[in-house]
């Protein structure tokens, strides 16, 4: 990829970052219509974007985003606020910033429409916002050009143009007392200083905005004339030494903690990633060479190796991780247009923005979100009236939610609606031959139905839902993550579907264990305790398949039955206790053998239909393990103590 290629991408990327930010701040002026901190970030996010589209050859949008910001002025003026209709059309015109970028030719046919709506919306009657308290004393601005301001392009001209559309009261003054003799004049430094009233209704976010990319080429001052501290940012000229500040460490500016960062590829990171988990199996394979030749100098570079490994380890697997906040942001567009769809005023509540989680979990996470928070407004929220009538808020409630739970992280979609309708859901399941008439199928099991293919209890199909395809892919996408779903629902008060999802789907800490001549790995962040399987259980032919731990009952599960692996047994075999789904099950081994750094490698395809394994790794010998499906082991296991209680009840 050239250099003029990694400009593009890192425009398009930073573009698409102002779009959503963008949206975001309009979604945002719905519910604080006069807000001028937000109108204020608002017109810097187009304004930022206005620059860059113009800067990489994007014309199109950025004459889109100028006539924009043109029209949206308006909000700026005294008492004006912005209006549903105003926050409806600008929406729209926000989208167009994405057609514009695919496609400008094919897009920009649709922009004049677009910005007319924007005029017509603004010109309506909008109701007067309360008055603003008193900002203070006039603005004064200072301002001239730096030594290589005019050979980089910037244009005084310009910049004061954009200072007097901030008011119409701006007033503007040119000090010539510099000005040198014709013949001592240069024209690349012109000694014009300018001065500029501005009143105090602009704020300095506002002034601030117009210098944004010019900022650091120019000498300018910008103060309040009533007393206050200088709040003057001096630029273009040399930055004062740290001990002429006081001393200390200073807090970075936006700008040094902006250059503090930087962007890179996700191909690059996926890449880095791959190298780091060769690295983690070449650093095994030395470890057991180093075991087996016993020099120890070869063990204490094999030691120090390890170390080194598993810090890169750690440190790459953080610059994966991305807050899921990231994700949740988008569903606020969605929300909010369904909602007017649908006639059903919804509150909208995230929380745990901040939880980390791999950026490839992230993004496989979409489409699945996107599904059950359609299912949850369409089938899980009643309309205004069935709620009023029920003694409900008129207002439905979807709270998206995401926590740290040990290895995992659970995101939990939540309503206050009708709830799962289980008699309906017995029915279906009844017509479509997924249970018989005598069967006996317990309430989560039944709640779990809505995801099977094609399993649908919609009397209607719409464009939303209906032909049981949308759940069934959350199904699919999450087992594919090695996630689990949980579903709970209480008949008039709600439904709260909870997906469990793994951390990282690189490399984690594996439990190596082993069945007769084969080798397993177990996750470790599953594993509860490892036991000693009684001498009195140790034969395959015992009638009972369950342990008693301190006082519980804990099904088991014989690993060499299962996987029918030929052999005699261990005359000392352990039981590897393991939890998820919110129970546990024993797994009956021959041998502990190690812990380990365990390089997850998908299935082949001929092998992805295997219930009981979620992946491979490759051992330090070279030989291949199998990662056990915890999920899969505790579900046998409730099978196992179902059964148990049905024969109970039974006798």
């Amino acid at each position: 990829m050239s250099m003029d290629d990694d400009a593009a991408q890192i425009f398009l990327a930073e573009a698409l970052e102002l779009q959503a930010s963008i949206e975001a701040n309009l979604l945002d002026l719905k519910s604080r219509p006069a807000d001028r901190e937000l109108i204020d970030s608002l017109f810097r996010e187009l304004h930022t974007l206005k620059g860059s589209s113009a800067m990489f050859g994007h014309s199109a949008l950025s004459a889109f985003v100028h006539e924009f910001e043109t029209a949206f002025e308006t909000l700026r003026q005294p008492g004006a606020c912005a209006t549903d209709a105003l926050i409806k059309v600008a929406l729209a015109a926000c989208d167009q910033f994405l057609a514009l970028l695919d496609a400008p030719e094919a897009a920009a046919p649709a922009s004049p429409a677009l910005l007319q709506a924007l005029a017509d919306a603004l010109s309506q009657k909008a109701p007067q916002a309360a008055p603003a308290p008193s900002r203070g004393a006039d603005w004064q601005v200072t301002l001239a050009a730096g030594p290589e301001a005019l050979g980089l392009g910037i244009s005084i001209p310009a910049l004061l143009q954009e200072l007097r559309e901030l008011d119409p009261e701006v007033t503007l003054r040119a000090d010539l007392s510099e000005v040198p003799p014709l013949e001592a004049l240069n024209p690349l430094v012109p000694p014009i200083r300018w001065s500029i009233r501005l009143p105090s209704g602009v704020t300095r976010d506002q002034i601030d905005g117009v210098f944004v990319f010019s900022a650091d080429d120019l000498v300018l001052d910008i103060r309040q004339e009533d007393g206050s501290p200088d709040l003057t940012v001096a630029t273009g000229s040399p930055q004062p030494e740290a001990g002429e500040t006081g001393g200390g460490d200073a807090l970075p500016t936006g700008r040094e903690a902006a250059l503090s960062t930087m962007r890179v590829a996700t191909e690059r990171l996926d890449e880095l990633m791959d190298r780091v988990g060769e690295l983690v199996i070449a650093e095994a394979r030395l470890h057991d060479l180093s075991q087996e030749m016993r020099l120890p100098s070869l063990m204490s570079v094999a030691e120090d190796i390890r170390r080194l490994t598993s810090g890169m380890r750690d440190t790459t697997m953080s610059i994966r991780m991305v807050p899921i906040g990231t994700l949740f942001g988008r569903f606020r567009r969605l929300i909010h247009d369904l909602s007017d769809r649908l006639g059903k005023p919804i509150d909208f509540v995230t929380l745990g923005g901040e939880t980390e989680l791999d950026k490839t979990v992230i993004e496989t996470l979409a489409d699945p979100l996107v599904h059950l928070l359609r299912n949850s407004i369409d089938h899980g929220l009643e309309d205004s009236a069935t709620r009023a009538a029920q003694g409900k808020s008129g207002n439905g409630r979807i709270e998206l939610s995401a926590t740290h739970a040990g290895a995992e992280v659970l995101v939990r979609i939540r309503d206050d609606g009708r709830g799962l309708d289980l008699a309906r859901i017995r029915a279906r399941a009844l017509e479509r031959g997924l249970i018989t008439e005598d069967q006996i199928v317990t309430q989560q099991d039944l709640r779990m139905m809505i995801f099977a293919p094609g399993f649908s209890t919609a009397e209607t199909v719409t464009d939303l839902s209906g032909r049981g395809v949308g759940m069934d892919v959350v199904r699919s996408v999450i087992e594919g993550l090695r996630g689990q779903i949980e579903v709970s629902s209480e008949p008039g008060y709600g439904t709260e579907i909870t997906l469990r999802l793994p951390l990282t789907l690189a490399i984690i800490d594996g439990l190596l264990i082993e069945v007769g001549q084969e080798r397993y790995t177990i996750p470790v962040a599953a594993v509860e305790e490892c036991v000693e399987l009684p001498s009195e259980l140790a034969q395959s032919d015992t009638s009972s398949n369950f342990l008693n731990v301190r006082g519980g009952m804990v099904p088991f599960i014989r690993l060499a039955d299962l996987f029918d692996v030929p052999g005699p047994r261990s005359d000392f075999q352990k039981v590897v206790i393991v939890t998820a789904l919110g129970g546990r099950v024993g797994v009956v081994v021959d041998r502990l053998v190690t812990n380990n750094q365990t390089v997850i490698k998908q299935l082949s395809r001929l092998h992805a239909g295997l219930k009981s394994f979620s992946g491979a790794t490759i051992l330090g010998d070279g030989t291949v393990a199998l990662i056990l499906d915890v999920a899969n082991l505790v579900a046998a296991g409730r099978s196992m103590e179902e059964a148990l209680r049905m024969r109970e009840r039974v006798a």
